[in-house]
């Protein structure tokens, strides 16, 4: 889609396809970047897409270069399915997702998308406990509803979803590796930890990692800071067989295993929440590089911004009780809106979520609902208009599709993208200017069918589908009601004007236009009470007397 447009809009920031930037050194393994230094972000080899995109990894805006060209192999965390899915979480999903449609539909790459899903956890077996059903039946349970919530909302699911359950084995073979590379160790307890002095100061990519105190847990560590990669089950818990006794993973080490049984050892893009910067996507680069024995396992770290409560500073969460559930939310919302509520800030920043905020989403899509139909109704000459600027309009569609790409193209910049389109709706509406009588004046309606075609397609791209939300169908009853209040007219134009009609001389006496007939009177007063009434309901009929 629109690839020719996207080349020549981004031809002076993009090297040639094919064209490869310097060789980074790698080590033995062949695939994954080396010549990292410490916590050094460095640049990777391969396939330059012409895009910016921040990353968490070096703090700033990095050229996003993928390992093979047109593809984008893309690993992010899923929910720990222990309870409903919220407004927090799907703010995240939605927010990544456009991403991603923006990366294939828009810039012509594949991304292939592999999710894990935490099928066994602390708050699983507690919830379990609670609910005296198994921690097996809670997670199966949440994740069915998590999975329909996303498709609710339009999330395109990942290539793959990937289960903790059914990847201890691999789990079990990866810290082993890690044991075997010597950065980690077992205890007596049967714990399994890693050993963070054994990485040096490569620990510490993400901000505040260095001088933090580590995980809580048991005093049988080498360093505060070192975390599990096993634990030992305790009575009445779900455990499995491994060279450390009866247990089960550690949090972080489930990513890890599961990104590498998809992808290797190199990922181009990982995605989460910024409140999983740390600990967890630190102990997983320390876990993953430590195992792979390379410089940068992931090349891009990819993280969104908190969903707040308008007037708190609390991000959205189940702990806090201070959540809205997506279920709950799609009660009195579309999918559409939450998707324009998304598209309106950066994906990287915290968002506020209030009834203004989604209110302001909703109008958006009613402002660009209400051109379309406009447009529409201009076009099959049902909506006269004095004579329009086609020029000037087919001008700025063409500068709407660059704006549009350039935004999209620096980070993701969905908010001046929006803007863009809200822009190009605006000068189109500023062209729609009714006239009472046409005079046949001439008429452009090919420059508002690419202009609403256009809209129809970016939109489409962001996930948003007009023909099929609550937007579109108050447009349908707006058309709707409008048919109805023209039969309406037409029928009272019909009426008045055989109240109008003369008799073949004056009527004596009447103290009304001479040649009326006087039974009729009645029905001109009927219409123009039926005027009166009509006015306070928006509805203005004007009277042309004969």
């Amino acid at each position: 889609m629109w690839r020719c447009a996207v080349g020549s809009v981004l031809r002076r920031a993009r090297r040639p396809r094919g064209v490869q930037h310097n060789a980074v050194k790698v080590r033995e393994s062949g695939s994954c970047s080396g010549g990292a230094s410490g916590n050094k972000w460095t640049r990777p080899s391969g396939f330059d897409t012409g895009l910016q995109a921040f990353n968490s990894l070096s703090k700033q805006k990095e050229p996003l270069i993928l390992k093979r060209e047109g593809v984008a192999t893309w690993y992010s965390c899923g929910p720990t399915v222990y309870d409903h899915a919220h407004l927090g979480h799907a703010c995240s999903y939605v927010r990544f997702d456009i991403l991603q449609r923006v990366l294939s539909r828009l810039f012509g790459i594949t991304v292939i998308h592999a999710m894990v899903i935490t099928d066994i956890d602390d708050k699983i077996i507690k919830r379990s406990r609670e609910e005296n059903v198994s921690p097996t039946v809670i997670a199966s349970m949440y994740e069915d509803e998590f999975k329909r919530d996303m498709l609710s909302l339009k999330v395109i699911p990942p290539a793959v979803y990937l289960r903790v359950t059914e990847n201890v084995h691999h789990i079990v073979a990866f810290i082993e590796g890690i044991i075997k590379n010597g950065h980690a160790y077992a205890t007596k307890e049967g714990d399994v930890y890693f050993d963070i002095q054994s990485i040096g100061d490569r620990y510490g990519k993400f901000a505040g990692a260095v001088d933090s105190e580590g995980e809580p847990g048991r005093t049988n560590k080498r360093d505060s800071r070192d975390f599990a990669l096993w634990k030992p089950s305790k009575p009445q818990e779900p455990y499995w067989e491994s060279p450390w006794g009866r247990g089960r993973p550690g949090w972080h080490i489930e990513c890890s295993t599961v990104a590498s049984s998809v992808f290797g050892s190199q990922l181009d893009i990982h995605s989460g929440g910024i409140d999983l910067a740390f600990p967890h996507h630190e102990n997983e680069v320390a876990q993953s590089e430590a195992y792979h024995q390379c410089g940068q396992w992931a090349n891009y770290f990819l993280h969104s911004g908190h969903l707040h409560l308008k007037g708190s500073a609390e991000k959205m969460s189940k702990s806090l009780k201070n959540y809205v559930t997506i279920k709950d939310f799609l009660q009195s919302h579309s999918a559409s809106e939450f998707r324009m509520f998304c598209l309106l800030s950066k994906y990287r920043s915290a968002v506020d979520y209030s009834d203004s905020s989604v209110s302001a989403a909703r109008t958006s899509l009613g402002t660009i609902s209400t051109f379309i139909h406009d447009a529409q109704a201009y076009m099959k000459g049902q909506l006269q208009c004095s004579p329009v600027q086609e020029a000037f309009l087919w001008e700025r569609l063409t500068e709407t599709k660059s704006s549009v790409l350039r935004a999209l193209a620096d980070d993701f910049d969905t908010p001046r993208a929006i803007n863009a389109v809200m822009k190009l709706v605006y000068h189109g509406n500023c062209q729609l200017q009714p006239v009472l009588k046409s005079d046949r004046q001439a008429r452009s309606p090919a420059v508002f069918g690419a202009m609403v075609s256009y809209i129809r397609d970016i939109l489409d791209v962001f996930g948003i589908d007009l023909l099929h939300s609550k937007e579109a169908d108050v447009a349908s009853s707006c058309e709707n009601l409008e048919g109805v209040v023209e039969q309406l007219n037409r029928f009272r134009s019909e009426v008045r004007a055989f109240a109008l009609a003369r008799q073949d001389g004056p009527t004596a006496g009447s103290p009304k236009k001479p040649g009326l007939y006087p039974e009729r009177i009645p029905l001109l007063k009927a219409c123009d009470t039926l005027r009166a009434d009509l006015a306070p309901l928006g509805v203005l009929i004007k009277v042309t007397e004969p």
